[in-house]
């Protein structure tokens, strides 16, 4: 016995234009300035930047230089003027094949996407972040997820601000690290 149903559905402009019980899609998602995507960049964080780790994920971060002003040219498009750091935080995640067939590793992007939204941190760091999970990610609970990456953030802002006053400290007063002096 094959059962073969058929189903459609009609909208008329009367009832689109009112919403018909349905809300306008908007995504959540950030923009191109906050995310990394290019593969020189992920490189970039993995050879010159450093390693947090946690229990279900690991962070590398690397330090961007602000101010510096840096062509870059896009696929055959125009060559965009864009200032370095404008951005303070740019994220990027990889999720590799190990962890997963296709659909649990977009279920693990997408929780990590939105534990990021939720504990980006408030300060002005310039830096650069990849994160790489574990297999643990994928039976964490959200909650235990955006704490872990609320308190990565933290550590990170926080390395980076004793760099950024250890750097600064030794370029203002070279001489006063002689000994005797």
């Amino acid at each position: 016995m094959d059962i073969e149903v058929a189903v459609s559905a009609a909208v008329s402009k009367q009832d689109s234009s009112q919403g018909a019980g349905t809300q306008p899609v908007t995504k959540a998602c950030s923009p191109g300035t906050q995310r990394l995507l290019r593969h020189a960049d992920f490189e970039r964080v993995y050879k010159l930047g450093k390693r947090h780790f946690s229990a279900s994920m690991t962070f590398f971060y690397w330090q961007r230089a602000e101010g510096k002003a840096q062509d870059r040219q896009r696929k055959g498009h125009r060559i965009e003027q864009g200032v370095r750091g404008s951005s303070a935080l740019r994220v990027g995640f990889t999720v590799g094949r190990t962890l997963g067939g296709a659909v649990e590793r977009n279920r693990m992007k997408r929780r990590l996407r939105e534990a990021v939204r939720l504990s980006r941190p408030a300060g002005s760091i310039t830096a650069d972040v990849v994160i790489n999970p574990k297999k643990a990610l994928a039976r964490a609970q959200f909650a235990n997820l955006v704490s872990e990456v609320r308190s990565a953030f933290a550590v990170i802002e926080r390395k980076l601000a004793v760099n950024i006053t250890a750097e600064g400290g030794a370029q203002q007063n070279p001489r006063s690290r002689k000994p005797g002096a």
